[in-house]
C-alpha cells in the first residue's frame, strides 16, 4: 500500500516509487534456512520452482528499476520469490 501511495503522489514530479520483493534468496541473512537439512526441506517444499533463489536473480529486477527502461514503471512490486506467492 506504501509503494502505491507513494507512486500516486510523486508521479506528477516524475519521481517513479517500486518494491523488490523478494522470496528465500541464498544470502548470509537467511544461511541457517539453507544449511539446515529440515528448514531447508521444509521452504522446498514451499515454492513452486524447487529451489531456493540467487542473489543475482534479484539483481536483474533491481537493475531494471534503476535504468531508463523502467521510466514508466511506478508503484510495482516486483516479486521475485520462484512461484511461491500463487499458491
Amino acid at each position: 500500500m506504501l509503494t502505491q501511495t507513494l507512486a500516486a503522489e510523486l508521479a506528477a514530479d516524475n519521481i517513479q516509487v517500486n518494491a523488490i520483493a523478494p522470496g528465500f534468496i541464498q544470502t548470509q541473512f537467511s544461511r541457517v534456512l539453507w544449511e539446515t537439512t529440515e528448514y531447508h526441506q521444509k521452504i522446498i517444499r514451499m515454492i513452486p520452482q524447487g529451489r531456493i533463489g540467487q542473489v543475482e536473480e534479484v539483481t536483474g529486477i533491481a537493475l531494471y528499476l534503476a535504468s531508463p527502461a523502467s521510466n514508466f514503471t511506478t508503484g510495482s512490486i516486483m516479486v521475485v520469490d520462484g512461484g511461491q506467492m500463487v499458491r
